[in-house]
């Protein structure tokens, strides 16, 4: 018995160096962090991958607008560890101290992120955030729906065969409005916010639009359920792959470009796995399973230099130089004086 005993003992300690060892590869196995994000914005696989390879759990939580992430954050509701907010949020979160600024030592998969992307005017130096997507916004259309190729905001003012949405968004709705009466989407100007109320309750009250929906609009344009609706560049690539019928456009007049950023909040509990887990989205691999399952723009220079001829030629996923230079980045207006008219605005166009 004892010779026996003598023998299992000698094999269980041969295979622990091998179960050390595999521990060993997974820095952060028994922890877990809570990641921050959009509806239907990543690769659910992606996460897992990322669990495997490190050992730690994702807590995997999503919101609907940049506003309402902001109100969980700002009032300690919930902490997290991870989250995706766009270029105007994070400058906001920034200022008012809710951001860790990051180690960057733990993030060298930013070398990653093509030059035109980097060290951005709302966070110098990428000092607080690593850009995830970027996008445009603009008008997805049914060409049989429509009666000739839309290229103006002004055609969502007039009557189609099918139902026209705008968006249930403050920042995207009232940019139309500015747009419209020539302005910057980032008017501290009170004339100029009443101009934009004028031309959104006309739109409203002229009967044209059907309501103001977010991320089922991609859903009801693949299905031929309206004619129009203003939608963010990978909705609409996402509608049109499943509708040939669809075109996407920015307006002559001008429109949003964007950026959502990964950051790591004050209320973190494990900021090494947060930038463990930033580090990982923006490897190449990682970085080409996002865009090939929401659709939209990745900033990562090996997958933009992978893009296909159809990609390529894809107004929603590459604009062309002249787009992007008539769009326009939104700022934080949390400080300017007539900040309160925004959301006054917004009221009076959803009531």
């Amino acid at each position: 018995m004892k010779k026996l005993a003598i023998v299992l003992l000698v094999a269980l300690l041969a295979a622990l160096p091998t179960v050390c060892l595999a521990e060993a590869d997974k820095p952060f196995a028994g922890t877990e962090i809570k990641v921050y994000n959009w509806e239907d914005y990543i690769d659910r696989e992606v996460l897992s991958i990322f669990e495997e390879e490190t050992g730690c759990h994702v807590n995997y939580v999503t919101f609907s607008q940049n506003e309402d992430m902001y109100t969980k954050l700002s009032t300690g509701a919930e902490s997290y560890d991870v989250i995706i907010p766009s270029e105007y949020m994070i400058e906001r979160l920034i200022k008012e101290g809710l951001v860790e600024e990051l180690d960057l030592n733990n993030i060298p998969n930013l070398d990653n992120v093509v030059d035109n992307l980097r060290d951005p005017i709302y966070d110098p130096g990428n000092a607080h955030s690593v850009p995830y997507m970027w996008g445009t916004l603009g008008i997805v259309y049914n060409t049989e729906m429509v009666s000739e190729p839309v290229t103006s905001w002004t055609a969502m003012l007039e009557k189609h065969d099918g139902k026209i949405f705008m968006m249930d968004s403050m920042r995207d709705t009232l940019a139309i409005g500015l747009i419209m009466n020539g302005y910057s989407v980032n008017s501290d100007s009170e004339d100029e916010l009443e101009a934009a109320r004028a031309w959104l309750l006309n739109q409203k009250d002229s009967g044209v639009v059907d309501g103001y929906i977010l991320d089922q609009a991609k859903d009801m344009m693949a299905g031929n359920e309206a004619a129009m609706a203003v939608m963010y560049s990978g909705d609409a690539l996402y509608a049109i792959e499943k509708n040939d019928k669809l075109a996407y456009v920015i307006p002559d007049e001008g429109s949003n470009i964007w950026v959502d950023g990964m950051c790591v909040p004050t209320s973190c509990q494990n900021k090494a796995a947060a930038e463990c887990f930033i580090n990982f989205m923006c490897r190449p691999d990682i970085a080409q399973m996002n865009m090939d399952y929401i659709y939209y723009s990745s900033p990562i220079k090996q997958v933009v230099e992978n893009l296909s001829e159809d990609e390529l030629a894809s107004t929603a996923l590459n604009p062309t130089d002249d787009m992007v230079a008539r769009c326009e980045y939104y700022i934080d207006i949390s400080s300017f004086d007539n900040a309160w008219l925004y959301d006054d605005v917004w009221m009076d166009v959803l009531m």
